[in-house]
């Protein structure tokens, strides 16, 4: 989605270089300075000035149905909050959620506004293509984005008191269709909301408004007059002309079609003054209270406190509430007290003394001077100079100047307080300690008076005119580099160990930071795996071998999940017939939606959500397990499908059960869990031999699995809890189907290969069901079935495929890749999972209400989203594959961590099915490429005896 911005002038030309972000990606321009043009002008200068520079020859209707994009409005003037005046309140730094993890040290008002907006954008019918936002807001939506009308606009708005709602745009809406737009009302008075509610429903606007490309093409009609843009309102003047009764009559944009929808679970917190800087950091902060979710422990004396990018060398207190400290220094001789905010101060060893309500925002002019900025918590900068009701740091302006002998009326060229030239500039970090003293407090000191006399002053317009926004940016670099090696000192304390720390890697690498000092063994296990993997980017991205510590990260986290069977220790003995045979046979599983959220550690952290479908095979569960006692006291191992067999006679033999390529590592660690290693059984022997006489019998286990290498189907982790659950019966150990799936989990990490829970819950268990589990070591997940008649009724059981592809996976390097993401909580991909996880949701919703259609569309999306933890799961050879069948699909995808195996197909209808099935048949890309019939499973694990 492309991203259109409207920018202060001065951050035009440096955006890119000071964020980072792509030039394709993100175009950026301003209003034009000699006039205003309105939130439509603005909408409609800012489209055309997009098109000149990117329409590659296209006209602008086709231009503009060509890609999707967000225009969002930043070029305000930020009366109401001077400290971010300069760089545009878009680019706010925003401090990191003390709840949240996966946020980066540097993030800003604008890297938190996108993600919800792309998920809005995603979620649009295709006929939308354009977005428009405000840049001065931030718009959480806890809950999953319902579906979006197909119309002309789109209007988000919440529930919101009249006290609120008075000061804002409302839409008004019958309560009989209240989806359906009335009219739009601009700032209405608390008696009329209240006059409204009989009969009526409002919503707020929140700013987040979808078009059509009909609908903008409306709107630049409005916005423009003989060739060029005009002042013109989108919300006083289009937006009041939409709906079924509109308050303004224009019959093209009356005849527009609208929907109004509230957010979902939304939240809105407004940046556009100093009260709301620290009001809504403070409100987001505290949005999560749980203890458990919490994950450093603060010692901030009062939670209206924030401090970032900056050095204090002072004590700060409770008294100090209400405090911003951003991009600053602030030095032994500073004193503080409450409701400050201060900004871009350099280092300095100055002694200011700053009174309740007081802020200083000093701002880089050109290569070495800066402006100095003093003003008070609750300036407004606007109103006559003269009027004792225009006030300034604190005071009435007038009565600031009469005491500082200062002639208002030489003031050139000022209107208000916006364009008065009282800021002075100055090169001397001396000079600029004297003229705040004389400018805060002590307006009898005559050297600060002089100096300020000399010095050349600008207004605040001119300061965000010429500031310079390189320096300003360099220096708060600058402090954050400083702050990297305090921050992991005081982990403890600190918000390090939860941040993205992929991004804090590439910063220690590329400013030359000390890796911090190693964590002591007796630290959170948590604590250690991410601190393990963190030294091990820093040192692969300084050229070292960083292998040793990614692997003590996965070492650390299968110790974490093994010690969950360390009080489990088992007593086995022989529960059957010397004459019987214990069968156990289970089904494989496909994952439809939420694969990924069950894989340790993002589960430890956050729990996971998955909806499976157990499904046997032709006709029959294609894994098996044959467990039988023999008369010498050792235990015989054989595959049928391998054709290989092992004897094992000691411990020491049974203990080799993560050897590489061995085929028997799963049953030798299933009879470890299984009480058969001292390490796992509550009566220890000194011998294996000694141990299987006591037990009653030696033991053989055979093996089949009629699934070919890399499936994708489950098949290592329900091969894993088909033994365990044979071995269980065999020996009478009574594990029940939970027990079963988490000693899969185990066994997994004692083979190494790691994985998730889902595999085994998936076979264990039958049908098609919703998979919960919370965050925690200790992962049980809780089900919830879901009814099967999409898989079972005539109409739909055709429309199930199941197409082994003949290509091998990769899927080893795919989960090694994504789980070391997950350590870093790289953010990137922890918002891609709980996006999994939302989605999950909604697929649970689709099949309780037996949407078939739906079902596959949302399976054609959990592939999409696959695909963007890693584009390896869909390798171009099966990409060659799906063209083949694409339009005869609601979805398809390959089931587990992707790169090859089968191919799951969700067809339109039967004769679709058909069709695929001609078209595979007839163009298969490998010669065992082959239709396997699919079932679906009514019983899961099944163990029973001869």
């Amino acid at each position: 989605m492309k991203k259109l911005l409207s920018l202060p002038p001065n951050l035009v030309d440096c955006f890119h270089d000071i964020t980072g972000l792509n030039r394709e990606e993100w175009f950026c321009c301003c209003d034009p300075v000699d006039r205003k043009l309105g939130s439509g002008g603005g909408s409609a200068h800012l489209l055309k000035a997009a098109f000149e520079a990117t329409n590659n020859g296209l006209s602008f209707n086709d231009w503009l149905s060509n890609e999707r994009r967000l225009m969002l409005h930043a070029g305000g003037q930020s009366r109401r909050l001077p400290a971010y005046a300069p760089s545009g309140k878009v680019l706010t730094p925003i401090p990191v959620f003390r709840w949240e993890r996966g946020q980066r040290l540097s993030q800003n008002l604008l890297s938190l506004q996108i993600p919800l907006y792309e998920r809005i954008m995603q979620a649009a019918p295709p006929s939308i293509h354009t977005m428009i936002v405000s840049g001065d807001v931030y718009i959480r939506s806890s809950e999953s984005i319902g579906p979006i009308p197909d119309v002309d606009v789109i209007c988000y708005g919440l529930w919101l008191g009249p006290e609120i709602a008075k000061d804002h745009g409302v839409f008004v809406s019958s309560r009989k269709t209240p989806s359906s737009l009335k009219c739009m009302l601009q700032k209405p008075s608390v008696h009329t909301l209240s006059e409204l509610l009989n009969e009526h429903l409002y919503l707020t606007d929140i700013g987040v408004w979808l078009f059509s490309d009909r609908a903008i093409q409306v709107l630049m009609q409005r916005s423009q007059r003989n060739g060029g843009i005009i002042n013109y309102d989108m919300y006083g003047e289009f937006g009041c002309a939409l709906g079924t009764d509109p308050t303004i009559l224009d019959a093209e944009i009356n005849d527009l079609r609208v929907a109004v929808l509230p957010l979902p679970g939304g939240e809105f917190y407004h940046f556009g003054t100093s009260h709301e800087l620290i009001s809504s950091t403070l409100a987001i902060q505290n949005l999560v209270n749980d203890q458990r979710a919490i994950m450093h422990h603060s010692r901030k004396p009062h939670p209206a406190m924030f401090v970032q990018n900056a050095e204090i060398q002072i004590p700060i207190t409770e008294s100090n509430r209400n405090l911003w400290i951003e991009n600053s220094y602030v030095s032994h001789g500073w004193h503080l007290q409450h409701d400050h905010i201060i900004t871009g101060v350099p280092q300095n060893d100055w002694s200011i003394v700053l009174q309740a309500g007081q802020c200083i925002d000093i701002v880089p002019i050109g290569e070495g001077s800066v402006a100095l900025r003093p003003y008070g918590y609750e300036d407004l900068f606007r109103g006559d100079l003269h009027s004792p009701d225009t006030i300034f740091i604190g005071m009435p302006f007038c009565k600031w100047a009469t005491e500082r002998q200062i002639d208002i009326n030489r003031i050139a060229g000022a209107t208000d307080l916006q364009t008065a030239c009282i800021f002075p500039v100055v090169e001397r970090l001396a000079d600029a300690e004297l003229i705040l003293h004389w400018m805060l407090c002590e307006p009898k000191l005559a050297a600060g008076r002089e100096l300020w006399m000399k010095a050349p002053k600008i207004s605040a317009d001119d300061i965000a005119t010429r500031a310079n926004l390189r320096r300003l940016t360099n220096q708060r670099q600058h402090f954050r580099i400083s702050n990297w090696t305090t921050l992991a000192k005081n982990y403890r304390h600190s918000v390090f160990y939860q941040i993205d720390l992929d991004d804090a890697a590439h910063e220690f690498a590329a400013n030359d930071i000390p890796l911090p000092t190693p964590l002591s063994d007796d630290e959170q296990l948590l604590t250690r795996i991410h601190d393990a993997m963190f030294r091990s980017e820093v040192q692969r991205l300084r050229g070292e071998d960083g292998w040793e510590h990614e692997q003590k990260a996965f070492a650390l986290l299968r110790q974490g999940l093994i010690e969950m069977a360390s009080g489990r220790s088992q007593s086995p003995r022989m529960s059957v017939y010397g004459d019987q045979i214990v069968w156990g046979r289970s089904p494989v599983r496909i994952d439809i939606a939420g694969g990924w959220t069950d894989t340790p550690p993002y589960c430890l952290m956050e729990g996971g959500n998955v909806i499976n479908v157990a499904i046997e095979l032709n006709g029959q569960p294609p894994l098996q397990t044959y467990i039988r006692p023999c008369t010498e006291p050792h235990i015989v191992l054989r595959s049928i499908d391998l054709g290989a067999s092992e004897t094992i006679k000691t411990y020491q033999e049974l203990a080799v059960y993560n050897r590489v390529g061995s085929p028997f590592s799963i049953p030798k660690a299933a009879l470890a869990l299984a009480g058969f290693l001292p390490d796992y059984t509550a009566e220890r022997f000194s011998s294996l031999k000694k141990q299987l006489r006591a037990f009653g019998c030696g033991i053989e286990i055979t093996l089949l699995s009629a699934i070919p290498a890399g499936s994708g189907l489950g098949t290592s982790s329900l091969l894993a809890s088909t033994v365990l659950g044979a071995l269980s019966d065999f020996c009478g150990l009574a594990w029940d189907k939970n027990e079963i799936g988490l000693r899969t989990l185990i066994l997994e990490q004692l083979l190494t290969t790691g994985g998730g829970w889902q595999d085994q819950f998936g076979g264990l268990l039958p049908g098609i069901k919703l998979l919960q589990t919370d965050r925690g070591f200790e992962q049980h997940p809780v089900v919830r079935w879901l009814p099967s008649e999409l898989y079972t009724q005539a109409e739909y059981r055709a429309c199930h495929l199941l197409f082994y592809t003949g290509i091998t996976r990769t899927a080893k390097n795919i989960l090694a890749e994504i789980v070391r993401r997950m350590f870093l909580n790289q953010h990137t991909e922890l918002e891609q999972l709980r996006a999994m996880k939302a989605h999950t949701i909604e697929m649970y919703e689709a099949i309780q209400r037996q949407n078939f259609t739906k079902m596959g569309r949302l399976i054609r999306k959990t592939w999409m989203q696959n695909q963007a933890l890693d584009s390896g799961t869909n390798p171009e050879s099966i990409h060659r594959l799906t063209d083949l069948i694409d339009d005869l699909c609601l979805g398809y995808k390959l089931p587990g961590a992707g790169g090859g195996g089968y191919l799951y197909m969700v067809a339109k209808d039967p004769d679709a099915a058909a069709r695929i099935k001609q078209i595979l048949t007839a163009h298969p890309l490998y010669p065992n490429a082959r239709f396997v019939d699919m079932t679906l499973s009514r019983q899961g694990l099944q163990v029973s005896r001869s």
